[in-house]
């Protein structure tokens, strides 16, 4: 029996692992994390903003089951600061509605909302509930896997808070916004599954963009990325962001990631 569970499970690891890539670096893919997974994370931003800035994003996951998972976020920066510090907080919620699977290849879609407070002015058009704005967001994701290429697309609208009493705010600001992106992940390593515990290496390359609704202010950006990923629970993220066309102010128009990211598969009954 034992050796029945440590062949299901490894069975369960490497079927996984073969979907990594579509664990997009600057986006979210249709798919859920495993049922019953918990995952923390740690995401480090460096804009090219012309003095030594950062944001770093800790990050917990939870994957209840195949349709529902739970996202708890916050950030620390020195963005508008002079000490990095405590900035925001962010409850992510995903609920998949749709999925037709098939040996190598599926297509799924699903539903999400979630809700960000920030204690930073409100300075700047740019689009973001990661650290920059109060705001409110729902928006569909739909997601296509087949083979080794998995290709994502996003949209959404955002609804910001106008900023509190003791909050700095721009004169005029946009209340009313929306996301979209288009994903695309390639897995380049292994050529052949053997194990669970190869590394896997993912390649991808990410539009996205940020659209004014209150005003013409908008913003597109090309990201590509690398992921490494180590005995299936894992993750290395490295990508770079820069923006492609745009007239929206903005902290920075490109910036370095580095993230960091561990899976607990099984944590309950």
């Amino acid at each position: 029996m034992k050796k029945l569970l440590l062949a299901a499970a490894i069975v369960f690891n490497i079927l996984n692992t073969a979907r990594s890539q579509e664990l997009y670096v600057f986006s979210e893919p249709a798919s859920n994390m495993p049922s019953k997974t918990i995952g923390v994370k740690l995401t480090a931003i460096y804009p090219n903003a012309g003095s030594f800035t950062q944001r770093y994003k800790p990050e917990l996951m939870v994957g209840i089951n195949k349709n529902w998972m739970v996202h708890l976020s916050s950030t620390l920066s020195n963005y508008y600061t002079n000490n990095t510090r405590f900035e925001s907080g962010k409850v992510y919620a995903k609920y998949r509605f749709y999925s037709d699977d098939d040996v190598h290849k599926h297509f799924r879609m699903a539903a999400f909302a979630d809700v960000a407070l920030t204690r930073n002015p409100y300075l700047y058009d740019e689009i973001n509930l990661d650290g920059d704005n109060d705001g409110a967001q729902i928006g569909l994701i739909a997601t296509k896997l087949v083979n080794k290429l998995a290709v994502s697309g996003t949209v959404s609208y955002t609804r910001f808070f106008p900023a509190r009493k003791d909050h700095q705010q721009m004169e005029n600001p946009s209340l009313n916004g929306s996301y979209y992106s288009l994903s695309a992940g390639y897995l380049v390593l292994p050529k052949e599954y053997v194990s669970y515990s190869q590394p896997n290496l993912n390649l991808y390359v990410e539009l996205l963009g940020n659209q004014s609704l209150d005003k013409r202010h908008y913003a597109v950006d090309l990201a590509p990325a690398a992921q490494l990923i180590l005995n299936s629970n894992t993750k290395i993220n490295f990508g770079y962001r820069f923006q492609v066309v745009g007239n929206m102010s903005r902290m920075a128009e490109s910036s370095w990631l580095i993230g960091l990211e561990h899976t607990i598969f099984n944590v309950w009954k």
